[in-house]
């Protein structure tokens, strides 16, 4: 993936990304779909992460609104969450698989897209160029220790990395958001 400099373009990109993967996992059978389908759920679990961690946050800080706007965008990945939570120890190559891939696919593209109109569209509103990159390296750092699986029920970056077996991801996170922010 081509480095961004700008939050909103690193996001979008990875937006463009996911879109690929989703259309790849329902292409492709065996050994291809399960490869495709992990890099899917990485990603996932990363790029959730890294915006309730970051863009969130900001977005609730700053956008008018935000807290709605966040609110609504929190919703539609918790319902994706589920989605691929009930995928979890499916077979891929099993009917059952595809007919609850075609949900999370729903559920992550209705997300997707609503974040690409509000949350983003407002976050380039608001935030000049200085902002936007400093919002990119922050999500990049937050990126590099996300989990690797986004996990149900957990709303807040906190909650995702804490389920996961190593604590101290938490400050190391919070560390590297930081660092990156300066």
């Amino acid at each position: 993936m081509t480095e961004h400099t700008d939050v909103v373009e690193l996001l979008k990109a990875q937006h463009t990304r996911i879109r690929t993967l989703l259309d790849e996992v329902t292409a492709t059978k065996g050994d291809e779909r399960r490869q495709r389908f992990q890099e899917l759920v990485r990603l996932l679990a990363v790029h959730e992460t890294a915006e309730e961690e970051v863009v969130h946050p900001f977005a609730r800080r700053n956008i008018d609104g935000g807290e709605l706007v966040v609110k609504d965008r929190v919703e539609e990945e918790e319902h994706a969450k589920r989605a691929l939570s009930d995928l979890d120890g499916t077979d891929p190559e099993s009917p059952e698989f595809l007919d609850l891939f075609a949900a999370l696919r729903q559920d992550v593209l209705a997300h997707a897209d609503a974040e690409e109109r509000h949350e983003f569209a407002y976050l380039q509103q608001i935030a000049d160029r200085g902002k936007l990159a400093n919002l990119a390296r922050a999500v990049r750092a937050a990126e590099a220790i996300a989990p690797t699986r986004p996990h149900p029920g957990t709303d807040t970056a906190l909650k995702n990395v804490a389920v996961t077996p190593v604590a101290t991801v938490i400050d190391r996170t919070r560390d590297a958001v930081r660092k990156a922010m300066r």
